[in-house]
């Protein structure tokens, strides 16, 4: 018997699928031997022995040339290329500290950002409680996080909420190309910026945040079961607005970033693209930013 297998645990379906004939994924406990069928060891999986084995708790995923597992949850752990959400904890004479909800804060340099910035004069761009869009540069041997504002779609978040969800659903919340946080902008006019560390940040009416929350609240606590596009769909079709002839589509709120002094916003921050790791959807399935907590 595997390590980590236990009797009567499901394993029907795994010689030509990663799923079942049912649709449904195939749940695997750390330890558990998987089929690897030539392909690679993947995120979520190690070899030992010539075997492939789960790391993580989470669903089997084939897709070549890996084989991996996606967590159901825990903590995120940043890679290079990452784009996140973080928030101001510190504030220095060339940098500030974010926390991204990873082990370790983040520093931010001044050089990692589109101003020009004097010595001392970090605490006029971003203050304690700003919320900010980067991207993770790179990782040394110790552990240190570096980051970069330098980039299309990055910058400081004016105003909105900040939602957290887990960070192995977001994929399941960014969808197959975009599909599934672009349905959810269309159904409520909400301006949305997904971070890969489970931080979404969300600005629009009261109304399109309350209704975005509670999406964001049904994908964390159903990410890992089928029919979820079907779910949420339903969900924005019966919580729609309503006008004298009947359900109408909200209208498109919009918001940027800007520096000091700035009165001309510019291009919305982007949602960060599907990674080759992701979950793809079932197809039947201090500046006035607020963090709402945990879902």
């Amino acid at each position: 018997m595997s390590r980590g297998h236990r009797p009567g645990h499901r394993r029907r379906g795994r010689e030509d699928s990663s799923s079942h004939p049912s649709g449904e994924r195939i749940l695997v406990l750390p330890g558990e031997e998987i089929p690897a069928h030539g392909l690679k060891p993947g995120p979520g999986t190690y070899r030992t022995g010539g075997k492939v084995y789960a790391s993580v708790l989470g669903l089997l995923s084939s897709r070549p040339p890996l084989v991996q597992v996606i967590p159901l949850s825990g903590r995120y752990i940043p890679k290079p290329g990452d784009v996140v959400l973080g928030t101001v904890t510190d504030v220095q004479g060339t940098f500030w500290l974010l926390d991204i909800g990873a082990p370790r804060w983040a520093p931010l340099h001044m050089t990692g950002t589109p101003w020009k910035i004097d010595v001392g004069e970090t605490e006029r761009y971003l203050h304690v409680g700003d919320a900010v869009t980067v991207q993770v540069e790179n990782l040394d041997a110790t552990g240190r996080i570096g980051v970069t504002m330098l980039g299309e779609g990055l910058g400081k978040l004016e105003g909105g909420t900040i939602v957290h969800v887990s960070a192995a659903r977001i994929p399941r919340v960014v969808g197959r190309g975009g599909s599934m946080v672009g349905m959810i902008t269309r159904h409520t006019g909400a301006q949305i910026v997904v971070g890969q560390n489970g931080r979404i940040w969300v600005n629009g009416t009261p109304e399109a945040i309350r209704r975005v929350t509670a999406v964001l609240r049904l994908i964390d606590e159903n990410g890992q079961r089928s029919g979820l596009t079907d779910r949420v769909e339903s969900y924005l079709l019966s919580t729609m607005p309503t006008g004298p002839s009947g359900p109408r589509e909200p209208p498109m709120e919009s918001a940027g970033r800007e520096g000091p002094e700035s009165s001309e916003p510019s291009a919305p921050p982007r949602s960060p693209p599907m990674l080759d790791d992701e979950v793809e959807p079932e197809s039947d399935e201090e500046n006035g930013t607020d963090e709402s907590g945990d879902l």
